[in-house]
Parts: C-alpha cells; structure tokens; sequence
C-alpha cells in the first residue's frame, strides 16, 4: 500500500479545456458538452520547437503545466513519469509513409519525434531539468502503469514527482487497426505526506473497473487510454472521500481511495 498526497492537477480533453474549469464540470457532469480537444500552445515552448512538436508533446506540456501552476512547484527540481499508450500517432504515420518511398529519406525532426520519450525531453530541456526521467508504455493500462511508478517513487525517495500521462489518435489506416478517439492529456503532482488531498494505491488482482457515472464521459474513458484517469478525476474535482479501481493490464488494477478534502 502507498499513499502520497495529489499537490498539483492538469487536465485537457474532449470539452475539458483545463483543470480550472474541467473541474467544476467533472462535479457535476451535467454540464458536460462533447467538443474535440483543442490543444493550446506551450507556452513553455519557443515558436520553433513549438512547431517541430507534435500533439502529444503539446498536449503532456500543457497538462504538466497546469499542474506546477496549482501547486507553486519547480519544475527543474522535479523527477518526472511520462506515460503514453499511443506515442506521436502522426510522426509515426509519416515515418510510414517516407519508408513507403523508394528514396525511404527520414528527416532529422520526424526521427527525433519517434522515440517515445520525446516528450519527457522537450519537457526537461524545456525546464533545464536534470532530475532523472521514466517513460512508460503499458497498452491501454499505461496510465495505471504510470501512476503507480510515480507513487512508488515519492514513497522511496521522500520527495515529489511529476505524473504526465497523454494520449493522441491515429491518422488512417493504422486508426483502423487502433483506434482512439480524441486527444487526452492530464498532469499529476504527487508528493509525499499527509496533507492535502490524499491518495493511498494498493496493487491488486483483476477488478472491475469505476465508470464514469455520466455516459459520455464513460464513452470518452472507455475510447481513449489516457482517460482511463476519468474516475479518480472526478473524485479528485469533489470533496468526498472515494475508492475508485484503475484497470491495469491482465491479472492486475489499481484500486485507490482518495481522501476526503481538507
């Protein structure tokens, strides 16, 4: 069992622009309107680097942003977990297609974006941060997976660490074959002690997992790898105790109970 208070929240998704204001519609979902997610731009991120980004890289920095703002944190201090099922869908469609050709020339830019911690390095050059970094893939249980290192992590070393966990769609065909349904992205400050929004994880065998009780927001969970996150969200956004379980992969889930606010 693990236990590390939540300091720092950021959220974008479909009809959820921030935390600031996802969290008032996570309370009471009713207000919920469907809307594709509209990424803003770093703005951590010169124009140029902001342009050789692609979504996902956007989308993780805005969200860790949001987090730090929350929290009044560091971020050059600061070790970091990112997690993401998908990587850069469209760098990787376009690397596709330029090995499709019979030059099969990669740029620079398109080869650098490949690899799947892209974005921890754009967040740490961004950051000047030279605190370590992991970055995880675990299918659709990668933001279980990502958030259960970040608590182990706070607990063995005493100190706090950034959660990023982002996911983008597939361009077609490879949509087809994996489909996802929109951009999702959110941020997690975790850090040691009890006070403050606590959250206590404990690993388990298959469980069910906690829906959204709002439909849409379930479809929106249920279609996007990152928003696996929906339920300890909202009950994050309330002021209620909550035990909410996480899907993980096969023969395990995350099952956590977040405190009550204090």
């Amino acid at each position: 069992m693990t236990r590390v208070v939540v300091a720092g929240i950021g959220l974008v998704g479909p009809g959820l622009a921030d935390w600031a204001t996802g969290a008032a519609l996570l309370r009471d979902p009713g207000g919920w309107v469907t809307a594709a997610t509209v990424v803003p731009a770093p703005n951590r991120l010169p124009p140029t680097e902001r342009r050789r980004a692609g979504t996902v890289v956007k989308a993780s920095l805005v969200a860790a942003d949001q987090a730090l703002a929350m929290a009044g944190a560091d971020p050059a201090t600061l070790p970091t977990v990112f997690t993401s099922s998908t990587g850069d869908p469209l760098n990787c469609h376009l690397l596709c297609e330029a090995l499709a050709t019979p030059e099969r020339l990669v740029s620079p830019t398109r080869f650098t974006n490949s690899v799947h911690n892209a974005p921890a390095g754009y967040w740490h050059i961004a950051t000047a941060s030279r605190a370590p970094s992991t970055s995880l893939a675990a299918f659709d249980a990668s933001f279980a997976a990502g958030l259960l290192e970040a608590a182990v992590q706070v607990q063995a070393s005493g100190a706090p660490v950034l959660l990023v966990a982002a996911d983008v769609p597939y361009p077609e065909p490879l949509h087809a074959k994996r489909p996802v349904a929109d951009t999702f992205a959110l941020a997690l400050l975790l850090a040691p002690g009890n006070r403050g929004r606590t959250l206590t994880l404990q690993l388990t065998g298959d469980a069910t997992a906690t829906p959204c009780p709002h439909a849409g927001l379930e479809g929106v969970r249920r279609t996007i790898p990152a928003a696996r996150a929906l339920p300890l969200l909202m009950a994050l956004a309330g002021n209620a105790a909550a035990d909410v379980v996480i899907e993980g992969d096969t023969g395990w889930a995350l099952s956590l109970t977040v405190g009550a606010s204090t």
